[in-house]
């Protein structure tokens, strides 16, 4: 997988923590090796949007990568609840349903931003800096990206 310069928390230096929320394993495994090759750390996983809930109020992410479409309760519902007790929170949404209105619908409930699957490494790099916004800076160190 390509190397990408890591990107750090501003306010500290350190490394970004992530929130990854995916009822697939292999999914949720996929975006732990992306978020590593931007020199992030995973600080948990949920397999839905309850336990998702559980694990932000117990770990506190800098960035929550959330599927729509999840038993228990879905994506859309879990963003916003997160939001709403968070309002600092940064969501993405990452999911195959990429429909208008899903779209719309996880935005209005406090989302940041959408990925569309199967995620481009690439393309998640580029919407982390994004969302992370003036709390993000992306690391120059000398050897990054050899």
């Amino acid at each position: 997988m390509e190397q990408f310069a890591p990107v750090r928390r501003s306010k500290d230096g350190q490394p970004v923590r992530y929130l990854i929320v995916d009822d697939s394993v292999f999914a949720r495994r996929n975006l732990a090796r992306m978020i590593e090759s931007f020199g992030g750390q995973v600080a948990s996983e949920a397999g839905d949007g309850l336990a998702a809930i559980t694990e932000y109020d117990r770990t506190d992410p800098d960035i929550v990568l959330m599927d729509i479409t999840m038993p228990q309760m879905e994506g859309i519902e879990a963003a916003g609840k997160i939001v709403q007790q968070h309002p600092e929170a940064r969501v993405v949404m990452v999911s195959s349903v990429g429909y208008q209105e899903n779209i719309v619908a996880a935005l209005q409930r406090g989302a940041r931003h959408f990925v569309q699957k199967p995620v481009k490494p690439e393309v998640l790099y580029e919407v982390i800096k994004y969302v992370l916004g003036d709390e993000g800076s992306v690391s120059n160190a000398a050897g990054a990206g050899a």
